[in-house]
């Protein structure tokens, strides 16, 4: 995969950024192949931009996905099968979590074409 495939691909803001940032616990039996199912079935949700993903060695997780607007941010949560990921996670995969929603003003890359003053 290239540099720019591992990059959500948004368009021009403003848009929404779904941050969600967690702590995997020990006993995490299952969570990768719903981690991965979950992240392919986000991207085929309308509304959805695209998303990005990583995790260390310490077990410390950040996925950001980008949504259109906040209407298809509800109804990615309200989702049936990301229903049952979200009471999975809350069960038995984290040891703590963090999401937090933000808008989307400005937005660029890097480094090419970028020229500082």
């Amino acid at each position: 995969m290239s540099t720019a495939e591992r990059f959500a691909q948004t368009p021009e803001p403003p848009y929404y950024a779904v941050i969600f940032t967690s702590l995997l616990a020990d006993d995490d039996a299952g969570y990768a192949a719903m981690a991965d199912a979950m992240y392919d079935l986000a991207l085929r949700q309308p509304g959805c931009l695209g998303a990005e993903t990583a995790r260390d060695d310490a077990r410390l997780g950040i996925t950001v996905s980008y949504w259109a607007d906040e209407a298809s941010i509800a109804a990615w949560k309200a989702q049936a099968q990301h229903l049952v990921a979200q009471k999975n996670g809350i069960e038995r995969w984290y040891s703590h979590y963090q999401l937090r929603i933000a808008r989307v003003e400005r937005a660029y890359c890097g480094p090419e074409g970028r020229n500082l003053p």
